[in-house]
């Protein structure tokens, strides 16, 4: 048998390229399945915590799965505001936002998408299939007699928000907190964020995404923002950005914004992360969403039982 060191030159080099090669598709392999698996929950929260009387509900998405997640009906109705959570984890985090709406006078829908928390599904797929979701969360709504939502979503949970309102006349108004333009550029912004930069890191992206769409058979890139959020106007949106977003930079925000059409608004928030503008801003946070709301969705048509 010929020993490694005396097989010629090339027979070495084709051998090692070929094992590397290997290495990288099993390690994007891995990845991907890492991109679209389901997480733990967060701890619970019970919406009692937060001075709220919530019913406790169960609803199909369009595809038939079961979703969780909280009916919060106002007293003093002005509105109906979904919010949508981000990726990872459950709704439970986002539970703190919805006092200052109902004190507002919207009811408030909270659920978990798909392969999280509450609800059915072992996998994400980034608003590809979450779009059924929220769908089915306007079924809901629509069979308590709203016909008219506000969205308000976060991350994972605005691009669902983007993706979904072309095709659901029932959105009226939307806020985009930390929504990336597209997954790729989310997940290089991750990795550079750890100090990987170059070509290579792109590359390798493209790959674990192509690969994730192999297991959940669809293509990701299908529902990226940039591609849906010129199609939400007339209707108004509201966008949120960290300067500092590792996942959202600057030239990308400036993708989505240049592809959205009026009416839209935008704050950029100096000195912030991923989704921290309200950490470091709870207040003027809230009033900016609050007096979007009131202008783009308190007193129109849409009743409730």
């Amino acid at each position: 048998m010929t020993r490694w060191h005396d097989r010629p030159i090339a027979d070495r080099l084709a051998m090692g390229t070929l094992l590397m090669m290997g290495g990288i598709f099993a390690g994007a392999w891995l990845a991907s399945g890492q991109l679209v698996r389901r997480r733990s929950p967060d701890p619970p929260v019970d919406p009692s915590a937060y001075g709220l009387e919530a019913e406790t509900v169960r609803f199909p998405s369009r595809d038939g799965l079961l979703l969780g997640g909280y009916w919060i009906p106002a007293r003093r109705r002005r509105g109906t505001i979904v919010l949508l959570s981000g990726q990872g984890g459950s709704l439970d985090p986002d539970l703190i936002y919805a006092p200052a709406l109902i004190h507002h006078g919207y009811d408030v829908l909270l659920f978990d998408f798909r392969g999280h928390g509450r609800s059915q599904g072992e996998s994400v797929s980034w608003g590809y299939y979450e779009r059924l979701d929220l769908l089915g969360a306007l079924d809901f709504l629509r069979e308590r007699g709203i016909e008219q939502v506000g969205v308000w979503g976060f991350s994972m949970g605005a691009a669902v928000a983007i993706r979904t309102a072309p095709e659901a006349e029932e959105i009226v108004a939307v806020v985009s907190d930390g929504c990336y333009a597209d997954l790729l550029g989310a997940i290089c912004g991750w990795v550079r964020a750890r100090g990987l930069h170059g070509k290579p890191v792109e590359w390798l992206a493209r790959l674990v995404l192509r690969m994730a769409g192999w297991r959940l058979g669809c293509r990701l890139e299908d529902a990226a923002p940039v591609r849906w959020v010129g199609r939400i106007s007339p209707r108004p949106i509201l966008f949120i950005q960290g300067e500092r977003d590792p996942f959202v930079p600057p030239r990308d925000f400036l993708r989505l914004w240049q592809a959205a059409r009026e009416p839209k608004e935008r704050w950029v928030v100096p000195g912030a992360g991923h989704r921290e503008a309200d950490k470091l801003y709870p207040a003027a946070y809230r009033q900016r969403v609050l007096d979007f709301f009131d202008r783009h969705l308190a007193g129109r048509r849409g009743r409730r039982r």
